[in-house]
């Protein structure tokens, strides 16, 4: 019998309680700043304030997109994230595999521990143990001095900016991102394996046709909400990699956001880009969604 709406509440009263502090958190956080993105359509001056400021509609629009920096923005920031979208995510799967398969417990949960302590390093620590191994005198050139003579300027460079940029990824948060994974690991049904070996396979005929089968749903959605954040790079990892050599490669949407908003003060022009970015995420995840559903896959609604 369908309960009436004040007695449902009354019921379940603890789960909204418990729920409170996420949906505050989501209204204050992301909701209510939305009304901000007005000054996308406004020649913004914190002096004159939000309404009073000049309306001029689509006209930031039109200067971002008629510059070069947007077509050069918009190659650093995909390079980037589709070089952490196939060698990144892959590699958490195939770490996820490798921790799933290990038969010794204590020695997997050490091993768990220790792929996830990277994670609660801050980027300014990553980026001081990148110069203690790339910088001009870390330790791959001291040894590339002493057996080759030579050295290799790799934080200033435009060909390794990115390979360090995944390289860091990895090393940091890859088992972090093997979590949700193992958990999809530990769901499939064991009987499965035992069935397997009695048939004659071996580990990789389980990993083939039972582990990767069984967790295929959950990379699904984790590719589609991947794909989501594509134009989003880690703001913190690539400002704290970037300098005045490498501008050519390193500058993303993020950091462009960073020097016309906060430096030179262009709040419009730089919520523009932001409002961009949004809307062409959204635009990548329902694309992304839609085909997958078309496949035959879970999707993520």
């Amino acid at each position: 019998m369908r309960l009436h709406r004040p007695k449902r509440f009354k019921q379940l009263w603890p789960f909204y309680v418990l729920a409170a502090p996420g949906l505050l958190y989501f209204i204050i956080f992301h909701y209510a700043p939305m009304w901000g993105l007005v000054l996308a359509f406004k020649d913004y001056s914190p002096f004159r304030g939000v309404w009073d400021s000049p309306w001029v509609g689509l006209e930031n629009f039109r200067t971002f997109f008629s510059t070069s920096d947007f077509y050069i923005l918009l190659k650093n920031t995909l390079l980037i994230s589709f070089l952490n979208l196939f060698i990144y995510f892959p590699f958490t799967i195939l770490l996820s595999i490798m921790l799933h398969e290990l038969r010794l417990q204590v020695f997997k949960r050490i091993s768990q521990t220790i792929v996830y302590l990277p994670h609660f390093l801050s980027w300014v620590v990553i980026y001081g143990i990148t110069i203690s191994f790339f910088g001009p005198s870390g330790v791959i050139n001291h040894y590339l001095e002493q057996w080759m003579n030579t050295n290799a300027l790799f934080l200033v460079s435009n060909d390794w900016f990115r390979p360090l940029i995944v390289l860091q990824s990895i090393w940091k948060d890859a088992g972090w991102g093997t979590i949700i994974f193992l958990a999809a690991l530990a769901g499939i049904n064991p009987e499965l394996y035992e069935a397997a070996k009695v048939d004659g396979a071996n580990r990789f005929h389980n990993i083939r046709h039972i582990t990767l089968p069984g967790i295929k749903s959950t990379i699904v959605i984790l590719l589609l909400l991947k794909l989501g954040s594509s134009l989003d790079s880690n703001f913190m990892q690539i400002f704290l990699m970037t300098n005045s050599l490498n501008l050519e490669v390193s500058n993303v949407f993020d950091l462009f956001v960073y020097h016309i908003g906060l430096e030179q003060f262009n709040y419009s022009f730089a919520i523009t880009v932001g409002m961009f970015k949004s809307v062409a995420s959204l635009i990548l995840v329902l694309g992304a969604n839609y085909a997958a559903k078309l496949l035959g896959e879970d999707g993520i609604f």
